[in-house]
């Protein structure tokens, strides 16, 4: 007969702690024990759910949002700020989130675009409220109600998008108990104010210095630049540039109307009169238009997700880029010194 094998010796020295994952009050499977809430669109559409975030009344944009994956990161994205996001993937919350204070090299937050939810209210179709994931610290539910960020699940959020697809995008509120408010338009607000940073900061010490105009820039950018060889000053939205010595101009992403940012859009009018390399993407790019004299509009829909078709109009190939904008380039309005670089596939944008 064979000899009997023995089972494997493990060191409890090499074994790796398993994470313990906060969790809300509120993350309870019993629907019965759960606090309702009503979401309520400026059509006279109502929506009732369960709450998994803070209990607070808020009102704002409602949009959509595609992805399949990345809720942490597009609810740090502050392109989403004054907005109330709607998940189109129907599971949210199985992977948790990850620890918010652990930073990269560059001291940024490690797995968020920003150092906040920038987000007014998430909707989504089912939550899972026991997450599972080796990153995670925390469940959705908790963290959102750490930052005091309403949300709700059991919403049909196929019939709410598809409404969203047929109106465009429209107010909503979310409201708990007797709590009622009105509805607000944010992009009435400057929200490139709200989301840019105080006061200027450096990041790496690469070989070409680039300023970057914080009109709501993600971590990220921030990363892939630095990775470039680039020494990137980050300043506020309405900081002096021109008190600086560099080797090109970056404009970021950012929420809301562009309109609204005037002093950036006259800091760039200034910097393309001294024929300084500039580069805008998103609001950026919106931000560059109207420094050059053009005009940008109010989408029906805008263009949020991962996936979005764009087709590079020097070449005709099409790239699969994200996108989160509700405002575009008309371009029409172009002077005949500019002209389009690419072109959104499904709605023919700028």
């Amino acid at each position: 007969m064979p000899a009997k094998r023995k089972s494997p010796q493990v060191s409890t020295a090499t074994k790796t702690p398993v994470k313990k994952a906060v969790v809300a009050k509120n993350d309870i499977i019993d629907l019965g024990k759960r606090t309702k809430g009503k979401f309520v669109l400026d059509d006279g559409s109502e929506f009732e759910g369960y709450s998994f975030g803070a209990p607070v009344s808020v009102t704002g944009e409602v949009v959509f949002n595609t992805g399949m994956v990345g809720y942490p990161e597009s609810l740090t994205d502050p392109s989403y700020r004054g907005q109330i996001l709607v998940l189109t993937y129907p599971l949210i919350g199985n992977y948790g989130v990850p620890d918010e204070n652990e930073k990269d090299e560059l001291g940024l937050p490690k797995y968020f675009e920003s150092d906040s939810i920038q987000i007014t209210a998430l909707i989504i179709a089912d939550y899972s409220p026991v997450p599972s994931h080796w990153t995670c610290h925390e469940s959705l539910g908790a963290w959102l109600t750490k930052h005091k960020i309403p949300a709700l699940f059991g919403i049909d959020t196929r019939q709410l998008t598809k409404k969203l697809r047929d109106g465009g995008a429209c107010l909503g509120k979310i409201e708990f108990g007797s709590d009622k408010i009105k509805f607000e338009d944010p992009n009435k607000r400057n929200l490139v104010a709200e989301a840019s940073r105080k006061k200027p900061q450096t990041f790496g010490s690469g070989r070409h210095k680039i300023v970057a105009i914080d009109c709501g820039i993600k971590n990220n950018i921030i990363r892939y630049m630095v990775s470039k060889n680039i020494e990137l000053k980050v300043v506020p939205w309405n900081y002096d540039i021109h008190q600086e010595n560099y080797d090109g101009l970056f404009i970021s992403n950012g929420p809301g109307n562009p309109m609204m940012a005037a002093q950036t859009i006259k800091l760039v009018k200034q910097a393309l009169e001294e024929k300084k390399p500039v580069f805008g993407i998103c609001l950026g790019n919106q931000i560059m238009a109207l420094a050059a004299g053009a005009k940008t509009f109010k989408m029906k829909f805008g263009n949020r997700g991962m996936n979005q078709p764009c087709i590079d109009l020097r070449t005709t190939l099409c790239y699969i880029t994200p996108q989160n904008h509700g405002f575009a380039v008309d371009n029409d309005s172009l002077s005949p010194d500019w002209k389009p670089l690419f072109m959104n596939a499904n709605d023919y944008t700028n």
